[in-house]
């Protein structure tokens, strides 16, 4: 399948489970789109039988303490988006239709294995319109509560730059950079799962917050110490957490980014602050359109790479 075209899914799947905040059961049925229509969530179970329809893009973003939540003004919205979004943008899924009949996105382990596991289990299909980028030709770059985030232009693909430093022995300073195609997302980060400290996750509770969190779902720390019985994925899948986060928040800019995404202790509010800055300084980035193969005009068997580029606004 040639990065020139978009995709979407072959046919429709479906997979439940519960949020890790709300603890209310959800099920999703991810149906293929047609080109051009992007990420989009139809939110359905809404009082009186209503449905509302929520584009994946930025200016739907309402929440990004605890995860990224969308929704409108009516008051519909869909929380704990990240980790689907992430695995659609990393597989490098184009237009997909998510019904959703709850408040939230299920956690399922944690990752975005699961979802990725759905999406292979019907497999994509390349459709007829060229795939439209988003290219970084300038630096942007914001900071907020000693940590940072920037954007930084690059000639062909997209590079993650992730790095934190938690007090914590357990986690430590981690860092992470990978040039993300699908099959570094597939082994390096769809794995990783979400994680925080018992002290923390008590509060949480408190709040109100949490309510599905457990060691089937989490990354528990406590005293320096994981909870888990089985152990880390990854010696480092704290970082690599981080890294699928930013994936899947940095999917809300509508398009797949060609250039470098650098970010020191990274969140989903620095996420959005990140491309928050990037859509106001519209000199830092155009669309541009991947060129589909074709003979060249001598007709010697030569193609234009299909990573070509053409300009498209």
């Amino acid at each position: 399948m040639k990065a020139a075209y978009q995709t979407t899914l072959r046919r429709r799947v479906s997979i439940g489970g519960v949020g890790v905040h709300s603890a209310a059961p959800a099920q999703l049925v991810l149906h293929p789109a047609e080109p051009d229509s992007g990420v989009a969530f139809l939110r359905t179970g809404l009082a009186g039988g209503s449905e509302r329809h929520l584009k994946a893009r930025r200016a739907n973003v309402t929440h990004t303490a605890l995860c990224t939540i969308l929704g409108d003004a009516s008051g519909a919205s869909v929380s704990t988006v990240e980790h689907l979004l992430a695995a659609l943008s990393g597989l490098q899924i184009d237009n997909v239709l998510i019904e959703i009949d709850g408040p939230e996105t299920p956690i399922m382990d944690g990752s975005a294995a699961d979802f990725v596991a759905a999406i292979d289990q019907v497999g994509c299909i390349q459709q007829s319109r060229p795939r439209r980028y988003l290219k970084i030709v300038k630096p942007v770059r914001v900071e907020r509560d000693g940590g940072w985030a920037e954007f930084l232009p690059a000639e062909r693909g997209f590079r993650l730059d992730v790095e934190i430093d938690f007090a914590s022995p357990a986690i430590g300073r981690q860092s992470l950079a990978l040039a993300l195609d699908p099959g570094a997302f597939r082994r390096e980060i769809a794995r990783a799962r979400t994680f925080g400290f018992v002290s923390d996750v008590k509060k949480l509770w408190q709040a109100g917050y949490a309510l599905g969190s457990s060691l089937e779902n989490s990354v528990a720390i406590d005293n320096d110490e994981i909870l888990n019985p089985e152990g880390l994925r990854y010696a480092d899948e704290f970082v690599r957490h981080k890294a699928l986060d930013a994936v899947g928040d940095l999917s809300l800019a509508g398009a797949p980014i060609v250039g470098a995404y650098r970010t020191y202790r990274p969140g989903h509010k620095l996420n959005a602050l990140a491309l928050e800055a990037l859509f106001a300084d519209r000199s830092a980035y155009l669309y541009v359109e991947a060129a589909p193969a074709r003979p060249s005009v001598r007709g010697v068997g030569a193609h234009v790479p299909a990573a070509a580029f053409a300009a498209a606004e």
